[in-house]
């Protein structure tokens, strides 16, 4: 099989006069947020060959080192491709779903969320996709979505249940609207998707019962593209966890709050 052909790359070198000198005390933080505003902004596009580090050393008023930091910080998330060789040199490139997914799954596992703010935004998010579930998903995600409460029936009857299959639904109901932006969403919020449901599985280890019901109406409301039907049996699915978690939490804090 043929390899795809190379992007067309655009030719001219970026100037200097695009950056201007940092005083910061965390200058490196801020080289790579002045170059980061300057590709949101469409003055560099994907292609573009970054200034040398010693040209950059001089429009930034800082040391080699430096600059190699933010150049660093960058590449990591993805915004730059170091290149060695004849033509190396730091070239502007645009960043993988991958890194997007990553880094937005860190920040939310480094938030402290509660469960109970989780599932308070889940709330908001599917019920805001149903419409658009309704409106595009195919026969294919009607039939994935089966295969996957075919498998929660099953573990119900071993008692083998567990939150992964809980996730896996809300996230393929998700990808059922196919729109790119919000399957990005729900691949980052994956991690705090299962914390909240395991959360909310410690609170009522019997939640699997009413819940693999409750995914059944609701992949039936879908099926007839009744918008109205699906956001109510999704509404009082995720608001039944909802108000078991906030229970479970105010317990939590009664029993560590200080004793008079």
């Amino acid at each position: 099989m043929a390899s795809n052909p190379t992007p067309a790359r655009r030719t001219s070198n970026v100037g200097q006069d695009l950056f201007s000198p940092v005083t910061s005390a965390r200058i490196s933080a801020t080289i790579v947020n002045q170059i980061r505003a300057l590709i949101h902004q469409g003055q560099l596009a994907p292609g573009d060959r970054l200034p040398s580090e010693r040209e950059l050393c001089a429009s930034f008023g800082v040391s080699r080192i430096t600059i190699r930091d933010a150049l660093r910080v960058l590449e990591s998330s993805g915004l730059i491709e170091i290149r060695v060789g004849a033509h190396g040199g730091a070239y502007v490139t645009a960043p993988t779903s991958s890194n997007i997914i990553s880094g937005i799954t860190d920040m939310l596992a480094m938030s402290s969320l509660s469960a109970a703010e989780i599932t308070e935004a889940r709330i908001i998010f599917e019920l805001g996709i149903i419409e658009l579930v309704c409106e595009r998903a195919k026969e294919e995600d009607f039939e994935a979505l089966e295969e996957i409460l075919e498998r929660s029936r099953a573990s119900l009857e071993t008692d083998s249940y567990n939150t992964d299959l809980s996730a896996e639904f809300h996230v393929r109901l998700a990808k059922s609207a196919h729109n790119r932006t919000l399957n990005l969403i729900i691949e980052s919020f994956q991690g705090p998707l299962r914390y909240s449901l395991l959360e909310a599985k410690h609170a009522a280890p019997a939640m699997g019962d009413p819940g693999v019901l409750e995914h059944h109406e609701l992949l039936k409301a879908l099926r007839n593209r009744d918008a109205v039907a699906a956001r109510d049996v999704l509404y009082r699915h995720l608001s039944r966890t909802y108000h078991r978690l906030v229970h479970d939490e105010a317990e939590v804090a009664n029993e560590e709050a200080p004793k008079p």
